[in-house]
């Protein structure tokens, strides 16, 4: 059975964009979250994170910065702005992007509508009308 999504006529990149925040911050905590477990323990006090994140493997590393990346989305979706993105944007296209593949079938598919709407196009590739 195919899943399909139902998108009223008159919807706007900004009412997909407040409908998604909710599954998008979901699939980015989650992710985090994954990520965290897997990490040793990460300290709180500046000095004991500086030694914490020197022993460190690479890959490691890289999980960190993901893990990092992710939490800043987060914030960002909750009303604290990330660095390095809009404060006006609730959805950047980034935070999409982390979320690719750890959505519902669901919830991937409006996620393609709202970037089809930004592009100035429907999902089919017909031009949107005019917002």
């Amino acid at each position: 059975m195919a899943i399909t999504t139902t998108v009223p006529a008159a919807a706007t990149a900004a009412d997909l964009a407040a409908q998604l925040r909710i599954p998008v911050w979901n699939a980015l905590a989650d992710r985090a979250e994954t990520l965290r477990r897997a990490l040793p323990s990460r300290p709180e006090s500046g000095p004991a994170r500086y030694q914490w994140l020197r022993s460190l493997s690479p890959e490691q590393a890289r999980t960190v910065a993901l893990l990092e990346r992710l939490e800043a989305l987060c914030g960002h979706l909750t009303g604290c702005p990330a660095p390095g993105f809009a404060p006006d944007d609730p959805l950047p296209e980034a935070a999409l992007e982390e979320a690719d593949g750890f959505t519902n079938a669901v919830t991937a598919g409006l996620m393609t509508t709202l970037r089809a709407l930004r592009r100035g196009s429907t999902a089919d590739g017909v031009p949107a009308p005019p917002t």
